[in-house]
């Protein structure tokens, strides 16, 4: 399936020229082993893909015993996988690289030689794995490996909209999209209905490759939900293999967050997980979450201002699942399986819940894949009625000047919604905001200071 991560990786071997290793880390699942296996063969003359979670301790000892014979090194590799490496038109992938440290510091020398290309896929990075520790209590000289600064990082994330649509062969839908974007004119009656149908398509598909190519084969939403559980069931095992000592509370979170979304303002309430619960001692749980991918954490900063990142309560959270048609069979489980019939009602619009914790997950989830740093802004002030509110996300614009580069984003997700604390937001700090955005299931349309635009369009902000 076409992925725009793809761009990236073309443009690091044509601008790097083998100065550089590249990282791809990301949580399982969203086609890292996919798009390293598809660019490796499309653009070198030959390549070698070494799987680290499969192979043995004899291909990993190499990058131990040999990282100071290089020469050695590639005539072993090349004869075990039987394929010719060419200078500068070879690449050797590097997957899983969290199963061998090893080969990881073993960067830095292998792009000092500079014979080859390498690419390297992550998804536990910085999280001892069960192999890792059983050898650390027999071996307790194990060196402590760095991370080569000769590594370039990119993230990647499940597939966005734009890329669900190309895989429903809709290649020039997103180009429409944020034409009327750029116009801020509404897209109209029958178009804005074709695009909802597949946004709710998106909604409840998501993005995980795995369950997009299910849907494309058998049309099925119950087939789909059987993958979205296998994936959910993989993440249950990593967290119960990988998190140690905090594997009772990363559950406890990962269990909460549909229920946790539901809350009015959509905040984390530890209380709920255990009444004498503080955050210090949850602090390690969420951020292996989010290290892990399986979570984006949004963090209420204490004022709508320049430098969001500086001002961060990071006691007070929102926790979001990075992918929510994960979250939509994560939350409906009573059955084991989401029934057709609970797919099609979310479908048609007609699900008797508030959808609000699936519209503010999948815009948490589009600003994500779009580079933004999640943050929001929560007042509950008893002193001054003028400075409780809630905006539930605000963005940094960095195309902007400096002093009005904030965005306030409400999300909303019925028909009858009330705007007074994006008025008040407004109102109290005008001097540091730029457009502000009411996301809506509506088309765009000016409302005073703010612009109310559809969900689909949240990726053009």
């Amino acid at each position: 399936m076409k992925r725009k991560i793809y761009d990236h990786l073309l443009l690091w071997k044509n601008k790097r020229k083998g100065k550089s290793a590249l990282m791809i880390e990301g949580a399982r699942r969203v086609g890292k082993s996919y798009i390293v296996r598809e660019f490796a063969q499309r653009e070198y003359k030959s390549y070698i893909l070494i799987d680290f979670f499969k192979v043995g301790d004899d291909i990993k000892d190499l990058f131990k015993n040999y990282k100071d014979n290089l020469d050695m090194l590639f005539t072993y590799l090349s004869t075990y996988f039987s394929t010719r490496l060419y200078p500068r038109e070879s690449i050797i992938v590097f997957d899983e690289i969290e199963f061998c440290p090893a080969a990881r510091a073993s960067i830095k020398y292998l792009v000092e030689d500079g014979r080859y290309d390498y690419l390297e896929t992550g998804s536990l990075l910085g999280m001892k794995t069960s192999t890792q520790k059983k050898k650390k209590d027999e071996d307790k000289k194990e060196e402590d490996y760095l991370v080569p600064s000769e590594e370039e990082k990119i993230d990647m994330h499940p597939m966005d909209f734009e890329e669900f649509l190309w895989a429903m062969g809709e290649e020039t839908l997103m180009d429409f999209i944020r034409m009327k974007f750029a116009t801020q004119e509404p897209v109209g009656q029958s178009m804005h209905r074709k695009i909802m149908d597949y946004f709710r398509l998106y909604l409840i598909v998501g993005g995980m490759p795995q369950a997009i190519l299910e849907y494309q084969d058998t049309r099925s939403f119950e087939d789909v939900d059987r993958i979205k559980r296998q994936i959910l069931n993989l993440y249950h095992n990593c967290i119960d293999r990988y998190a140690g000592k905090y594997a009772t509370k990363v559950n406890s979170i990962y269990e909460a967050i549909p229920a946790q979304l539901q809350l009015h303002d959509h905040k984390f309430q530890l209380a709920d997980l255990d009444k004498n619960a503080r955050f210090r001692n949850y602090a390690s749980a969420f951020f292996w979450l989010r290290d892990a991918k399986m979570v984006n954490l949004a963090f209420n900063t204490t004022e709508p201002s320049i430098g969001l990142g500086l001002k961060q309560k990071d006691n007070s959270l929102k926790c979001y699942m990075n992918d929510t048609g994960l979250m939509i069979s994560h939350a409906f489980n009573e059955r084991g399986i989401v029934s057709e019939q609970l797919y099609q009602k979310i479908l048609k619009d007609k699900l008797e819940i508030n959808a609000g914790m699936l519209m503010e997950n999948i815009v948490a989830q589009m600003l994500v894949a779009n580079d933004c740093k999640l943050f929001f802004y929560s007042n509950s002030s008893r002193e001054n009625k003028d400075d409780r509110m809630e905006i539930d996300f605000l963005i940094a614009k960095s195309t902007i000047t400096s002093r009005h580069n904030i965005s306030p984003i409400e999300v909303k997700s019925s028909t009858g919604f009330s705007t007074v604390s994006m008025e008040k937001c407004l109102k109290k700090y005008s001097t540091h905001l730029s457009q502000a955005y009411i996301v809506h299931t509506g088309d765009v349309e000016w409302d005073g200071d703010y612009l109310y635009i559809p969900l689909y369009m949240v990726p053009c902000l």
